[in-house]
């Protein structure tokens, strides 16, 4: 991990400060940035967006889809909380925690949106951080490479219905124009974008020159996080100081949902028998988020000054010390996972007919 990746949290909190402090001292030009729109856009933001998920996405290989077979039970149980269950469970714990037990202490015009950001934080796995998670769990990294590529593929035609079905149960008004030009711009156009980047790249120089543009983007993406971070406090910072409570109410929630999906996945993939190796990175991308995308969305559907916007950015505060959590607690279980894996492969031995039905 980089100085960046690996202080992430510390760079969040310092920006959390920053924003909140420049927002009260210069409020005329935050204002004036928030009004740089175009149908709903934040012409400023789109742009730190970009720079964001570009360089994540040129890391991806689409052409790995092609191997997506060679793990297919760590695939399908991947697949499985993604899609099917951490945006649900999130948010029936956004609707337990901050539509009841938390509603006395956060403001009342702004509980809807909070269900909304944590359920949009929910909706789209992780696409670049998840490779160092799988790293340091030491990871089966062609299957992290083919469930990422995957992952993103089945987000452009996934996010939008997820999002609209989940924020017209908790009778939030989807702005759907709104919501389809967000997957446009902040999904479908950056993976062009990267894929045509990284063919003419590979096409020119090889993996050599891939590397040598990553390695000059990859710090621009996280300074432009935490530009976005820096504008979203200036725009959020009275709404702190007035109630300070609401970044750690609005952490328990996600923590939950973080601890519960990839214990799940964890536990699927030794009862269906799967390598350790793959169960590690499975559980780790079921249960981290695509925060980038999803401070985008908050902010196109909702404002900067909404509590969607500010119950995504929670998300990427606590993003690496959770999950940092998580790889610990995969490392020191090896031995425990392993023993259930040798008796569903001496399952499966004895029975040949299970892996073929």
């Amino acid at each position: 991990m980089s100085v960046f990746e690996r202080y992430l949290t510390l760079w969040v909190a310092l920006c959390i400060v920053a924003g909140i402090a420049l927002g009260h001292a210069f409020p005329d030009l935050f204002q004036a940035v928030g009004g740089l729109e175009i149908a709903r856009v934040n012409l400023p933001v789109a742009a730190l967006i970009w720079l964001m998920i570009v360089p994540m996405l040129i890391k991806i290989d689409f052409a790995s889809l092609g191997r997506v077979r060679e793990h297919w039970r760590g695939i399908g149980v991947t697949l499985f909380i993604n899609w099917a269950v951490k945006p649900f469970s999130m948010a029936a714990l956004a609707w337990l925690f901050v539509g009841y037990l938390f509603r006395p202490y956060l403001p009342a015009d702004q509980i809807n949106s909070y269900i909304a950001g944590l359920i949009i934080l929910a909706a789209a796995p992780c696409t670049a951080m998840v490779f160092v998670w799988s790293h340091l769990a030491r990871g089966e990294p062609h299957f992290t490479l083919s469930q990422v590529a995957l992952n993103d593929v089945v987000m452009v035609v996934a996010f939008a219905p997820i999002v609209g079905l989940l924020l017209g149960l908790s009778a939030i008004t989807v702005p759907w124009d709104t919501l389809v030009l967000s997957v446009v711009l902040y999904i479908v156009i950056p993976v062009v974008l990267a894929q045509f980047l990284r063919g003419r790249l590979l096409a020119r120089g090889g993996e050599a020159a891939l590397a040598g543009l990553l390695r000059v983007l990859q710090p621009l993406s996280l300074v432009a996080l935490l530009a976005t971070l820096v504008l979203l406090f200036g725009f959020q910072g009275e709404q702190i100081l007035a109630q300070p409570i609401v970044i750690a109410l609005l952490a328990v929630p996600i923590l939950i949902q973080v601890y519960f999906n990839s214990g799940l996945a964890y536990l699927l993939n030794r009862i269906a028998g799967e390598q350790h190796c793959v169960a590690g990175p499975s559980a780790l991308i079921g249960a981290s988020n695509f925060f980038e995308l999803a401070v985008a969305a908050a902010i196109s559907l909702f404002g900067f000054n909404s509590g969607a916007a500010l119950a995504t950015v929670v998300g990427v505060l606590i993003e690496v010390p959770v999950m940092l959590s998580v790889v610990w607690i995969v490392n020191r279980s090896q031995g425990w996972y392993e023993r259930g894996h040798a008796h569903a492969s001496t399952l499966r031995s004895a029975d040949p007919a299970r892996d073929t039905a």
